[in-house]
């Protein structure tokens, strides 16, 4: 088995297309080509880790927080990140990153801590935008059913928890062939009309290129009749944050009890404790202070994140309570969800779970 069959399982899942502009997921470290020996999951990538990988024999790291995240001069040794880049080379360890793509999925980290809390009904906090298509083809009835089966598989339709959505509407087609055309129907020089059928389907930015492909590979015609419309409407399956429900309602003070244990957290900052039960819970992994506003307009009764600063914790205005557990704590258990989704697909080489801390924040 090769890297780069591990990419394309995880980028699959996973799009490149999903992550923050800011963020550099994917490949850093490596040759796509190597045999894979065996994995090592962790939330960070240090010398440590790199130590780890070699004590297990594992020859990739998949790790959440990429270890190249600005711009890189020079690899000298000056700082953490440029020592574990060359032991990592040094030692022929592949590094791979797998970090907002993963935050921004319905199944990725928000969906562990969801699990984790017992949070029925999860779904995304602030769904992304700009990045759904609407595909319109025109084609004839006999191409329908195999037009709409190649395109489902290839990612077309889906809308929420449903899948194969199209919409099919009948007309009549018109065209001219001319000097050089090889028309599926009709005569060179001759206009034609032709009994067709609009197909209609939604289409995410990360699969639209697949879709395509698959588009012109199975249609008959020698020009396929298209539009490609980019949408307003909002992704339900792809954005920041997510919110849900407890199934029986608890008092603030027992379910920050319970976050604590469950996250294991050094400490909770949090806001003034209101005098209503929780029920409504709103959180994200990792940063999230920016979602605050979402999760006040959805009426959370608490909203969960890492690294929030000390005037924003003001925002709340008793609207609801702000919970910071941490960063580290917020994310610990993605390194779970990775290996979790990477078991269930490859059996030939094992994945191994970090066994070192690497929270850089300590609690006296």
């Amino acid at each position: 088995m090769k890297i780069k069959d591990l990419i394309h399982f995880l980028e699959e899942k996973f799009p490149l297309g999903s992550q923050a502009d800011f963020d550099n997921c994917g490949l850093l470290v490596g040759d796509e080509n190597q045999e894979i020996t065996s994995v090592l999951v962790s939330l960070d990538c240090t010398e440590e880790i790199i130590d780890e990988a070699i004590e297990k024999g594992a020859n990739t790291i998949v790790s959440h927080h990429p270890l190249i995240f600005k711009g890189l001069k020079k690899i000298t040794g000056k700082n953490y990140v440029e020592k574990t880049l060359i032991k990592a080379i040094q030692n022929n360890i592949a590094l791979y990153a797998i970090h907002t793509n993963l935050d921004h999925n319905l199944e990725g980290v928000n969906a562990e801590i969801a699990a984790r809390l017992e949070i029925e009904n999860p779904r995304i906090l602030a769904p992304s935008e700009n990045n759904l298509f609407k595909l319109s083809v025109f084609t004839p009835q006999d191409y329908v059913s195999k037009l709409e089966r190649g395109l489902f598989l290839a990612g077309a339709g889906k809308i929420g928890n449903y899948e194969e959505c199209s919409f099919e509407s009948a007309g009549v087609g018109s065209f001219k062939p001319m000097g050089g055309a090889e028309p599926f129907a009709g005569k060179i020089g001759i206009r034609t009309k032709t009994e067709e059928v609009k197909l209609e389907f939604l289409v995410s930015s990360h699969k639209l290129s697949a879709v395509i492909h698959s588009m012109n590979e199975i249609h008959p015609y020698e020009e396929v009749a298209h539009d490609i419309i980019q949408l307003k409407n909002e992704n339900q399956d792809e954005g920041c944050g997510m919110i849900g429900e407890l199934k029986n309602p608890i008092d603030a003070y027992t379910f920050l009890a319970k976050l604590k244990q469950t996250f294991h957290c050094g400490i909770i900052r949090h806001t003034d404790l209101l005098d209503k039960k929780i029920r409504t819970v709103a959180f994200c992994g990792g940063s999230g202070s920016f979602l605050l506003k979402n999760a006040i307009a959805h009426k959370a009764d608490i909203f969960i994140s890492g690294d929030f600063k000390y005037h924003e914790f003001f925002d709340a205005e008793n609207k609801l309570i702000i919970a910071d557990i941490g960063h580290y704590e917020s994310e610990k258990f993605t390194i779970n969800l990775i290996a979790s989704i990477l078991s269930k697909k490859f059996t030939n080489f094992a994945i191994h779970l970090t066994g070192i801390n690497t929270n850089p924040i300590n609690y006296f």
